[in-house]
């Protein structure tokens, strides 16, 4: 288990008084066997218990529940409607809008479930802020808005810069597009939350038990150090720790950093910048700032697209505070510069399991009838895991519905290359993405073979660019 606990985290486990870490050490068998407790492991179970209340689920997690992802995103709470183009493409028109809207509906579904089960998540449904901090940014959500309302599917409305900068807290903005449906949480009040009632449920969960390996039989098996769990279906939502630990999903996805920092409170300054909502700020980059306030006068601002790892590896700094924090903090003092004097409260990190499409997927291991995953969130995963626990436990009853139909359920869209040319590249796309924002930055021309290699990270970005 890690001794490095991130913000969200160690803020979430000191509210509560949770049960010790309870190690598997028998043999067990079950109905499902789910490996992850995090957000798509946990909404997982709950929608099974809920569905069925007498299946016998068991759940396993190498650490704390939500000690991964779940606990350590920036808590911004997002749908896929920006990524509308990305879906019509892969899946045609008929099935991006099913998805843009189930992934809006989940916003006021999650938002539902923590007020019927007293879950504090500070979720706040404020809406979502995309940006242009530059020209070279601006109308960049033109062809996504526009291909929306075609369809009378947009919640989304440009706004002129003043009220950009109002909503946003920040002189920076110049102009953007802002939809009611999103906001912000707490990612590990979220998280430990749903532990609580996925227990309350009848969930079996035990902590600090990592699998070791799993056997893909008739009836599969997953082993552990103490013991072994025998079920008859299994899910594996281990985000992205999945591309290390089977052969076949291993250039499914590029495993790289996010990397967050987060203020003292400071409520009164945030009252004078006018950031008092839950809104969650994203700018129209490839590897976007991002920030959003929280309840009690804090801010968090972070950046995605950082440390790529070599081989997909669970890296040891992805457990350890940013080392991106100098340059996250001068991206605050730049979008803040009223907020010069405010300290930095905590910096931290965390794999980001970013797929081909920037879409998530789902499918059947190796084709094995009863055997699920789920991942590849790609940095928007504290909205869409809502569906993925739909999606997952749907295939898990054998449901004939809309996700099991549907194509994200039929494995990765696409794959990376091989070693070393994919972490070579990666790099090389990164670096050249800073060089070409650095001089949109500046109104200055860039390089057109930095503008050729960030092409290859279009999907990487939080939203379609027109």
């Amino acid at each position: 288990m890690s001794e490095f606990r991130p913000w969200w985290f160690e803020q979430a486990l000191l509210k509560e008084t949770p049960p010790a870490a309870a190690p598997l050490r028998q043999d067990l068998q079950a109905d499902v066997c789910i490996v992850g407790g995090g957000y798509t492991g946990l909404w997982t179970a709950i929608s099974l218990k809920i569905a069925k209340p007498e299946l016998s689920v068991v759940m396993i997690e190498k650490d704390l529940c939500g000690s991964g992802a779940s606990g350590r995103n920036g808590g911004c709470l997002l749908t896929l409607a920006t990524k509308f183009l990305t879906l019509k493409r892969l899946f045609g028109e008929a099935e991006a809008l099913r998805i843009v809207k189930a992934s809006e509906d989940a916003v006021y579904q999650i938002a539902q479930f923590c007020r019927d089960h007293q879950i504090d998540a500070e979720v706040r449904v404020d809406g979502t802020l995309y940006t242009a901090t530059n020209t070279a940014q601006l109308g960049s959500m033109d062809g996504v808005m526009n291909e929306l309302a075609r369809h009378g599917a947009s919640t989304w409305v440009g706004l002129p810069g003043h009220e950009v900068k109002l909503m946003a807290g920040s002189d920076l903005h110049i102009a953007g597009a802002f939809s009611p449906v999103g906001g912000s949480v707490q990612p590990g009040l979220l998280v430990r939350g749903l532990a609580r009632v996925a227990r309350a449920m009848g969930v079996q969960i035990f902590e600090a038990t990592p699998m070791e390996r799993l056997i893909e039989g008739a009836r599969p098996v997953v082993v552990t150090a103490h013991g072994k769990i025998s079920a008859g279906r299994v899910v594996l939502a281990l985000n992205a720790s999945m591309a290390t630990m089977f052969p076949a999903l291993s250039r499914s996805i590029a495993v790289v950093s996010s990397d967050m920092i987060i203020t003292e409170p400071c409520p009164d300054l945030l009252q004078r910048t006018g950031l008092t909502r839950g809104v969650a700020v994203c700018d129209s980059r490839i590897f976007v700032n991002y920030y959003r306030s929280t309840a009690e006068g804090r801010l968090m601002l972070g950046k995605g697209g950082n440390t790529f790892s070599y081989g997909n590896r669970m890296l040891a700094g992805f457990d350890q505070p940013s080392t991106y924090q100098q340059s996250l903090t001068d991206a605050f003092r730049r979008f803040f510069p009223a907020l010069q004097d405010v300290a930095i409260a905590a910096s931290w990190n965390g794999p980001s399991d970013r797929s081909v499409t920037g879409i998530p997927f789902f499918g059947r291991l190796n084709q094995h009838p009863g055997i699920f995953y789920g991942f590849g969130y790609s940095g928007n995963g504290v909205g869409p895991a809502y569906l993925g626990g739909q999606i997952l436990s749907s295939l898990v009853l054998g449901a004939d519905n809309e996700w099991t139909r549907s194509p994200l359920v039929t494995g990765p869209r696409g794959f990376f290359p091989p070693e070393p040319i994919r972490w070579l590249g990666a790099n090389m796309v990164r670096n050249a993405i800073r060089r070409k924002e650095n001089a949109e930055d500046k109104g200055a021309q860039p390089w057109l073979w930095d503008c050729k290699l960030a092409g290859f990270a279009a999907a990487a970005g939080k939203s379609d660019k027109a």
